[in-house]
């Protein structure tokens, strides 16, 4: 059952890329897999998925250690500075820089490593009070900031839109996503190249597709309702 949810999502996405001109090889596919068992993983594992997304540190790292070592992981949930270290090693993008100080830690963690981890800035595009993220007015100074850091390559940004009953009315926030993307490659930081854009979720992943997305977090179409009883 997860295997069709995963191809139907696949062909959701490959819809959107073709009502927009783009090629749906360039949009990733992660499975956000926070609070779903290892052997859901695994299913989709040997059905070919290799990103996948956690929120939680703690089972991130488990899930790393007892999973085949060439998963793709994705750190998508907000993380403390004081967390870094246990995923520094591995961790294969982190979606959720919001502070200079935690790209600080970040770049501190994977120097031990002789690293340099990709990351995303988090921008709260809605302005919503209930979740991190910078102000689009703001991504610019920080990511300037980030572009100094050796072993933290910023690769562009990522967002949660409103949870709305209309993905029609996210399409808003999409747009001021891309063009901040637009907006920042014109600076011509070092070290900062932005191509990657992480938004859209289960909800409206395909409206983010059609304005430009480049790697959607989907959870809930893949794995169904999480239980968060144990979290």
């Amino acid at each position: 059952m997860l295997t069709d949810n995963l191809d139907r999502v696949k062909e959701r996405i490959a819809d959107a890329c073709r009502r927009s001109g783009r090629d749906p090889s360039k949009v990733t596919l992660v499975a956000v897999s926070k609070t779903k068992p290892e052997a859901d993983i695994l299913e989709l594992y040997k059905a070919g998925q290799r990103d996948f997304g956690e929120n939680y540190i703690q089972e991130l790292r488990k899930k790393h250690d007892d999973l085949p070592k060439d998963i793709r992981w994705h750190m998508i949930g907000h993380l403390q500075r004081n967390k870094v270290k246990y995923i520094a090693e591995y961790v294969n993008i982190i979606h959720s820089v919001d502070t200079f100080e935690l790209a600080q830690t970040i770049e501190k963690e994977a120097a031990k490593y002789n690293r340099v981890i990709p990351v995303l800035i988090e921008v709260n595009a809605a302005e919503e009070e209930s979740k991190f993220g910078v102000k689009c007015k703001d991504a610019s100074a920080l990511a300037e900031k980030i572009s100094t850091l050796p072993h933290v390559s910023l690769k562009g940004f990522m967002t949660s839109a409103p949870l709305v009953d209309n993905p029609e009315d996210d399409r808003i926030y999409f747009k001021k996503l891309s063009n901040l993307s637009v907006d920042i490659n014109s600076k011509n930081y070092n070290n900062v190249t932005v191509d990657v854009l992480s938004m859209g979720m289960s909800n409206d992943f395909e409206v983010a597709v059609e304005e430009g997305s480049t790697m959607v977090r989907v959870g809930t179409c893949i794995f169904g309702k999480r239980d968060y009883s144990n979290s």
